[in-house]
């Protein structure tokens, strides 16, 4: 019997990914033997080890965890499922990234406005504008999404920004966008957003600390840039 057909049970127990995983800990499986775990069953032309290797020999780690449930059950074995199984497992994952325990966490650069936001932005198609509300000890009191599309100093209005500043009697705020094309480099329009909001700001005494454009693993901040003053 070919191997790629050999059930997991049937293969010797210290080539099992549950049993290695249980002795040795997950740091010592493979990407595709930990997915056979989540996956846990085949199909009756191959087992979930071979189902998994062919899965990731496709689709990289980063292509599947942005792939929707229906690209998912267009793959070979993956019903709908499996699909969920895998969509469930990445999500679990993004959220972990920006999991916080302290509900008030505390914003001290732009590293970790990038920190905190990037794996929200890194799989989104549009430009969202997002807008950090903290208070006197730069503690964010409210993250919320000012607008969805590509800036426009027309379009996006202080007001839209600041209500909610108000709002929650917010000190400061930063503004933070992404970058579909993965090249944070600002634009004009980015800039000439970021000045107006500045202006707005200034006027009811709230300030903007900094707008941070997030791209693909990198990111550029416009305080640091010289933007902001």
């Amino acid at each position: 019997m070919p191997d790629h057909k050999v059930r997991i049970h049937d293969m010797p127990e210290e080539e099992r990914p549950r049993e290695r995983l249980l002795k040795h800990g997950p740091g010592s499986l493979s990407n595709a033997e930990l997915l056979s775990i989540i996956l846990r069953t085949g199909s009756k032309d191959e087992n979930v080890l071979h189902m998994c290797s062919r899965i990731l020999s496709e689709y990289n780690l980063k292509q599947l965890s942005q792939a929707n449930i229906s690209q998912l059950t267009k793959i070979r074995g993956v019903g709908p499922a499996k699909a969920t199984q895998i969509a469930a497992v990445f999500e679990l994952a993004r959220k972990l990234e920006i999991f916080i325990d302290d509900p008030k966490r505390k914003i001290r650069s732009a590293g970790d406005v990038y920190s905190l936001l990037y794996p929200k932005h890194r799989e989104v198609k549009k430009e969202v504008l997002t807008a950090l509300y903290l208070d006197t000890k730069n503690q964010i009191l409210r993250e919320e999404i000012v607008s969805i599309g590509s800036l426009n100093a027309n379009i996006v209005h202080p007001r839209e920004v600041f209500k909610s500043a108000l709002m929650e009697s917010s000190a400061s705020v930063i503004l933070t966008h992404n970058h579909p094309s993965g090249d944070p480099s600002p634009s004009r329009e980015d800039i000439a957003v970021t000045e107006k909001l500045v202006e707005g700001g200034k006027i009811l005494g709230i300030s903007v600390l900094d707008h941070v454009i997030i791209g693909d693993g990198r990111y550029v901040s416009l305080k640091e840039e010289g933007f902001i003053s």
